[in-house]
This record gives C-alpha cells, sequence and structure tokens, in this order.
C-alpha cells in the first residue's frame, strides 16, 4: 500500500485501484482539488481503470467534493473503466439519495462487495 499522500491510501486487488480516503471531513476546496488532481493522475496511469473509493474514515463531505467525485467518474468512463463507492456513512448516504447521485455511483455497503461487483 503506497500513499500519495496524507489523504489517500492506494492499494491495488484483484487488478482493482482502491482508494482509501483518510480524511474525516472533506470539506476545504484546496483539499479538494489536490484528492481530484492525485484521482485523476490515478485514472490517467491506469491500464484497466477499475477504481474502488473507500469512504469508511469519511464524516462530512461538501458539494464540492461531490462534484470532483462526479468529474473522476466522468473520467474514468471514458477509459471505459468502472467505479464503485464503499462504506459510505449514513449522513453521507443521505445527500447522495437527496441528490439522485446513488443512481449515478454504484454504492456498495462493504469494500468486498465492491471489489465482487468488479471482477
Amino acid at each position: 500500500m503506497r500513499e500519495l499522500s496524507p489523504r489517500l491510501k492506494i492499494s491495488e486487488e484483484d487488478n482493482v485501484t482502491v482508494v482509501t480516503l483518510t480524511d474525516r471531513k472533506i470539506l476545504d476546496e484546496m483539499n479538494i482539488a489536490q484528492i481530484g488532481e492525485q484521482l485523476s493522475a490515478l485514472v490517467n496511469q491506469s491500464v484497466v481503470a477499475k477504481f474502488l473509493l473507500d469512504f469508511a474514515s469519511v464524516s462530512h463531505m461538501s458539494s464540492s467534493a461531490l462534484g470532483m467525485l462526479i468529474q473522476l467518474n466522468k473520467r474514468i468512463r471514458e477509459k471505459k473503466g468502472e467505479m464503485r463507492l464503499c462504506n459510505i456513512q449514513p449522513a453521507i448516504m443521505e445527500v447522495f439519495t437527496i441528490t439522485r447521485l446513488n443512481e449515478v455511483f454504484r454504492i456498495c455497503a462493504s469494500k468486498q462487495d465492491a471489489l465482487d461487483t468488479l471482477k
């Protein structure tokens, strides 16, 4: 497992790039931009664009963070890849539901469920 920054832990499992977000709160514009840039770089480097974002540590997210995820999903789809989100806290899941992003993203309850859907 390697760390691009204190905000992301990256590992490979079954040809899937697993990104664990380590910040409890993803609210600050600069942090969101930094996370977005690092994730975009990972997508650009990937041969097989299969990504799993693990939100187990995240308790708060801003609308800018949602926008960053939408952009990331678009880039992955352009590479004919897939992205899954997992371990989303109930308060954040509520935002995904209200904004109907739960229909845009494939959200899995656990990391293992998400990995199974990407095989």
